[in-house]
């Protein structure tokens, strides 16, 4: 039977690949879906202990935090066009050149 520590570790999974993503990357729209896995990884945990707990207090947090991925994504995919049209490259190395 899968239990709550098998979501937990899922979830402390998700978060380190998340972790590990924003670190690494210099691309902008692999640093957003970084980002997004984090969030997932949130949601997991959260779904998973409200579950467990028998209380919709984390799944309400869990749909919170749904909403505010998709406002993220939505101003975050806006500027990245913008960028990408401007400077012709989503690479971070190119943009700390940029002064303002």
């Amino acid at each position: 039977m899968i239990g709550l520590t098998h979501y937990l570790v899922l979830s402390a999974i998700l978060f380190s690949i998340g972790v590990v993503g924003v670190i690494r990357r210099k691309n902008l729209l692999m640093l957003f879906f970084a980002t997004e896995i984090m969030l997932n990884a949130a949601n997991v945990a959260f779904a998973a202990i409200s579950s467990y707990y028998n209380d919709l207090s984390g799944q309400m947090f869990a749909f919170f935090i749904v909403a505010i991925a998709a406002s993220e994504v939505a101003v975050g995919l806006g500027l990245l066009i913008l960028l990408y049209k401007k400077y012709g490259t989503l690479d971070l190395d190119h943009y700390t050149m940029l002064k303002g």
